[in-house]
């Protein structure tokens, strides 16, 4: 079940809000909320659903061990036992088929490689419960007495399978203690028409048509003319944008619609002007995550140029392997680190004393080459798809069918363009502030919140009738 889906909009969110508001008290509420959490997650794989159980069973019972026998010194020894525990079953769940295949081309071991299905949503919620145990050992938080509590916070379906990565600290007190205002289910309502939209008419839009330029079969890609590469990729890095962030606008929405309050995990990349911004301002969520349980633990850059190096090389090593078990990704996250690098070193203040346009030009060429690694899992199909777009497949330039393509796709570019820069966020802004200014009566202003999320909705509902094509990139993660 995914959240641009009719069933889901009109049946499952529906039948779970009249049922939440209906509920008396926070206990009840908070288990409606877990039964339909539990059925959401069971929908997509019920045999994993003891596997979410059980890890959040972990992590209850260690960060309580925690914060027992903290005085007598063990507690760090549950804490390794946790993390042994959660990061040994992501292993072997995400990254067993890999190390297997590896050892098999070199040691011929083991003689068949183990085919295991990537349960939906681990990689998020196994760092979610994490940054819990990892907190009370720090003791940044309370442990959570009530089991049920923690496995409504891990299991929570506005943000269980793709994120953000909810830290237990933000919503600790929520879980017991949370109203939901008129004004904040009206907001909730809105980022969640507004993330509907943008997967529903934006995303699934340009993955038609980046599934059409740039295929996944590397016989099929070197048949592309180089500009029909070049604008493919352009709508799959388009694509991948509006697409994860439309899944967390639709997540911040649900949570404000029943009281939580979740951190925000874009602030429009792509008018970034350097990398370390692009970073500051994409999955910001996971950002943070490496930044406090791995950068600041190695030492941070509190131990010289030397160790800040080889602290940040493991970081984006383990960022470009949590996107998946194959070596584009783990490439990907070291590609990053190289311009990380160059800009702590040199590059950035190089880069202060140019106009901003050549930084942002210079940042989105990086991305843009990022995101055609991003998409190769096969390093052949990464060599075919770089040669093709210089022309070196004897490809061509363009053909009728591409040229045909772009045409009919030229405003939804333009529009998808605009709608990752905030263009429409402050023109939005301009109308409340100069119906204030000059009119002081907010006749402007009502009918902007008012027309927006119906509008939204039903351009929504008509681009989802017969689509074929649906699922959220990074379930896959």
């Amino acid at each position: 079940m995914v959240f641009s889906s009719l069933f889901f909009v009109f049946f499952f969110l529906a039948l779970n809000l009249i049922a939440y508001h209906f509920a008396d008290g926070i206990k009840r509420k908070n288990m409606v909320l877990l039964g339909f959490s539990l059925v959401f997650y069971a929908w997509g794989g019920p045999k994993y659903l003891l596997l979410l159980l059980s890890m959040v069973f972990a992590s209850w019972i260690f960060a309580l061990l925690i914060d027992q026998y903290r005085e007598s010194g063990r507690s760090k020894l549950f804490l390794i036992c946790d993390c042994v525990f959660m990061l040994g079953l992501l292993c072997i769940f995400k990254y067993l088929t890999f190390f297997s295949s590896i050892t098999n081309t070199i040691f011929h071991f083991p003689k068949e490689i183990p085919q295991i299905a990537l349960p939906i949503g681990i990689s998020f919620y196994t760092f979610q419960l994490l940054s819990y145990v990892i907190d009370v050992y720090r003791e940044e938080v309370e442990p959570q007495r009530k089991f049920v509590n923690l496995l409504l916070y891990a299991s929570l379906f506005h943000q269980c399978i793709a994120g953000p990565i909810v830290r237990y600290q933000l919503v600790a007190d929520e879980i017991e203690n949370r109203k939901v205002k008129m004004d904040e289910l009206y907001k909730g309502i809105k980022r969640f028409t507004i993330g509907l939209a943008k997967k529903a008419i934006l995303a699934n839009g340009c993955a038609t048509v980046a599934d059409t330029l740039v295929p996944t079969l590397a016989s099929d890609i070197a048949e592309i003319p180089a500009a029909g590469l070049w604008i493919g990729m352009l709508f799959y890095a388009l694509q991948i944008y509006l697409d994860f962030s439309a899944y967390s606008d639709m997540a911040i929405g649900m949570g404000l619609m029943v009281g939580f309050h979740y951190d925000e995990n874009f602030n429009y990349p792509y008018i970034s002007g350097s990398i370390k911004e692009f970073w500051n301002r994409w999955h910001i969520s996971l950002g943070t995550f490496f930044r406090d349980y791995v950068y600041i633990p190695l030492g941070g850059n509190r131990k010289g140029a030397r160790r800040r190096t080889i602290n940040l090389l493991i970081v984006w090593g383990l960022t470009g392997f949590w996107h998946g078990a194959s070596w584009n990704f783990i490439f990907w996250g070291l590609y990053f680190f190289l311009f990380i690098y160059m800009e702590n070193t040199f590059l950035l203040e190089k880069l202060s004393r140019l106009p901003r346009f050549v930084s942002h030009l210079y940042a989105m060429i990086v991305v843009y080459f990022g995101w055609v690694l991003f998409r190769c899992e096969s390093l052949g199909n990464l060599g075919t798809i770089l040669k093709g777009m210089f022309g070196l497949n004897h490809n061509g330039f363009i053909d009728l069918s591409t040229s045909v393509l772009f045409q009919n796709n030229l405003y939804l570019l333009i529009f998808c363009i605009i709608a990752s820069t905030p263009l429409l966020k402050n023109i939005g802004t301009y109308i409340k502030r100069l119906d204030l200014v000059h009119y002081r009566i907010p006749y402007l202003t009502y009918a902007y919140e008012i027309v927006i999320p119906p509008v939204l909705l039903i351009l929504s509902l008509l681009a989802l009738v017969g689509n074929s094509y649906n699922p959220f990139l990074y379930f896959q993660f």
